[in-house]
C-alpha cells in the first residue's frame, strides 16, 4: 500500500487519513490538492501522479469548484468545454419544479 506524506494530512480533515493510499484513491487525493494545495503538495502531486492523470482529473471531476476548475485549465492548456465543472449545471439548464 502507498501511503501519502503526513504533510497532506490537513487537506484531507473529513476522513481517515490512514486508510488513504495512492493507488486506490487518486482521484480523491488529487482533487483535494488541485482544489486546497499549497506548493509543496503541488510538487509532491506532480512527482506521484501523471500529469494525463491530473489533466484527466481536472477533465471529469465535479468536486472541484469552478474557480480551481478553471485555473487548472488554463494551467494545463485543457480545452475549456471539456472540463465538467465549468458546464452548466443540469438545474440551471432546466426549469425548477418549485417556484419558490
Amino acid at each position: 500500500m502507498e501511503l501519502i506524506p503526513n504533510f497532506l494530512k490537513k487537506y484531507f480533515w473529513d476522513v481517515d487519513f490512514s486508510d488513504l493510499n495512492k493507488k486506490n484513491h487518486s482521484k480523491f487525493i488529487i482533487e483535494r490538492i488541485l482544489e486546497y494545495g499549497d506548493i509543496k503538495g503541488m510538487n509532491w502531486m506532480r512527482k506521484e501522479f501523471k500529469l494525463s492523470q491530473i489533466k484527466n482529473v481536472v477533465q471529469t471531476s465535479r468536486n472541484l469548484s469552478r474557480k480551481s476548475a478553471n485555473y487548472w485549465q488554463i494551467i494545463l492548456g485543457l480545452n475549456k468545454d471539456k472540463v465538467l465543472c465549468l458546464k452548466k449545471s443540469f438545474l440551471k439548464k432546466r426549469e425548477p419544479i418549485w417556484k419558490y
